[in-house]
C-alpha cells in the first residue's frame, strides 16, 4: 500500500489530474477543495504527506500551516501556488513547509519532490522519541504530549530528550550534569533537580502523567506512565 497524500487545491481540475498522477504511482489519494474542509481532514492525521495550495477560500494554506505547525505535527508540506516571488517562497519555508513548488508544474518534478520529502520523512521518524503520549522530535526540537505542544527552553528540551534516548535506564545526576551541561559545569547537582521539577511541572502534573521518576541515591528514569 502506498503513501497517503491529502491534496488541499481549489482548482478542482488540477486537483483531479494530480491526483490521477499520484494514483497511477501507487499512492492514497484524499482531496478538499477549500481550507476549512482541508484542515478538518489534515487534523485527522492519517496521512504521509500535503500538497497544500496557498490560495484556498475559507482559509488560506498559510494559515493551516501554522495550525499544523502549533499542533506540533511532523507531517511533511508542499506548497503549490501560482505566486512565484522569494517572499511568498521564504513565507512558505520558514512557516515550517518542506517545499515549495510553483504552478504550473511539470508532473515529474512533483513526484520528485513527493518522493524527496517522503524519503525525508522516513529517515527523520527514526530519531522521534515517544513515552506513553509524550512524543519528542529532535530535528524540529518541539514536544508534545497527545498533539498539544509543550513549551521547553533549551535545558529542559536537553535534558527531556536525553532522559527520554535512555528510557528505562536509571540516569545518574552527575551523568546528567556531563551529557546535558557539559563538562565543564561548576554548579551544584542540585541544578539536576531544579530542572526536573520543571519538567514534571510542565508534563506530569500539566497532563496528569507519571513518567519522570526519581531513584533515591542513584538518579532519575523516564519510563511508561502509571
Amino acid at each position: 500500500m502506498g503513501a497517503r497524500i491529502l491534496i488541499i487545491e481549489d482548482e478542482e481540475k488540477l486537483a483531479r489530474f494530480v491526483e490521477l498522477e499520484l494514483k497511477f504511482e501507487g499512492y492514497e489519494i484524499s482531496k478538499a477543495f477549500d481550507g476549512r474542509s482541508g484542515l478538518k481532514l489534515a487534523e485527522t492525521g492519517g496521512f504521509d504527506l500535503i500538497l497544500l495550495d496557498i490560495m484556498l477560500p475559507g482559509l488560506s494554506g498559510m494559515e493551516i500551516l501554522r495550525r499544523l505547525r502549533r499542533a506540533s505535527s511532523p507531517i511533511p508540506v508542499i506548497m503549490l501556488t501560482a505566486r512565484d516571488s522569494v517572499i511568498d517562497k521564504v513565507s512558505g519555508l520558514d512557516g515550517g513547509a518542506d517545499d515549495y513548488i510553483t504552478k504550473p508544474f511539470a508532473i515529474e518534478e512533483l513526484l520528485a519532490r513527493i518522493r524527496a520529502c517522503l524519503r525525508k520523512k522516513s529517515q527523520s521518524s527514526e530519531k522521534l522519541l515517544s513515552v506513553s503520549g509524550l512524543c519528542l522530535d529532535p530535528d524540529r526540537r518541539s514536544v508534545s504530549v497527545g498533539g498539544r505542544e509543550v513549551e521547553l527552553t533549551k535545558r529542559e528540551f536537553d535534558l527531556l530528550h536525553y532522559l527520554m534516548k535512555n528510557k528505562g535506564v536509571v540516569v545518574s545526576r552527575e551523568a546528567l550534569l556531563e551529557k546535558v551541561w557539559g563538562y565543564d559545569f561548576e554548579g551544584e547537582t542540585n541544578a539536576v533537580d531544579v530542572y526536573i521539577r520543571f519538567l514534571r511541572g510542565k508534563i506530569d502534573e500539566a497532563f496528569g502523567m507519571k513518567l519522570i521518576h526519581t531513584v533515591r541515591g542513584v538518579g532519575y528514569v523516564i519510563r511508561d506512565g502509571e
